[in-house]
């Protein structure tokens, strides 16, 4: 977290997320969703709780979410499924990133719905999305999954939605507004 760049053009309560980092929403097994377009520091924000739940000594678990479900599926070709999803059920915090950027299938669903559930009241899991919770239904393949997940992960979730410029915007070569690096001495 102390490495942010808070000079970005981006808003979001930076109140709520500092009381975040006290971490006790992990203690009190609460969710995190971070939304908001591409680049504002969703999943570094999301990548710093979870560093700083580790140096606290809980146990983590970082994926994108195309690779947790690709993952799920292919385990249930070989019988692996239940030792997989305990995988990702057991840590005390799971970073889930980029969620929702193409439409689950069935199979997908299901594990997703698996795997939300599993984790409800028992530990906390972080999300990040370029998409507003509003718009996570319409990527489920079963709509009736998709809202029972949604509606137990959601209920107990902080949710920050990121306004703002992309940061990876700012940084690319040539940009008049790229932070110049510091001088060696």
């Amino acid at each position: 977290m102390e490495r942010f760049d808070w000079s970005a053009k981006i808003r979001i309560d930076k109140a709520r997320l500092s009381d975040l980092f006290g971490l006790h929403f992990i203690e009190r097994r609460e969710n995190v969703i971070f939304c908001g377009p591409v680049g504002v520091g969703k999943s570094f924000l999301a990548q710093a709780l979870g560093h700083a739940a580790c140096r606290a000594g809980y146990r983590v678990l970082f994926s994108r979410a195309d690779r947790l479900l690709k993952i799920l599926v292919r385990s249930r070709a070989d019988n692996s499924f239940d030792r997989e999803l305990r995988g990702f059920i057991t840590p005390d915090l799971v970073v889930v990133d980029d969620f929702a950027l193409k439409k689950l299938s069935s199979q997908a669903t299901s594990d997703f719905y698996d795997l939300l559930i599993e984790r409800h009241t028992r530990s906390s899991t972080i999300i990040t999305s370029d998409r507003s919770v509003e718009e996570w239904m319409a990527v489920f393949d079963e709509p009736m999954l998709g809202q029972s997940a949604l509606d137990r992960f959601c209920h107990c979730a902080h949710q920050f939605v990121i306004e703002g410029e992309s940061y990876r915007k700012r940084m690319a070569p040539g940009s008049a507004s790229k932070i110049a690096p510091k001088a060696m001495t």
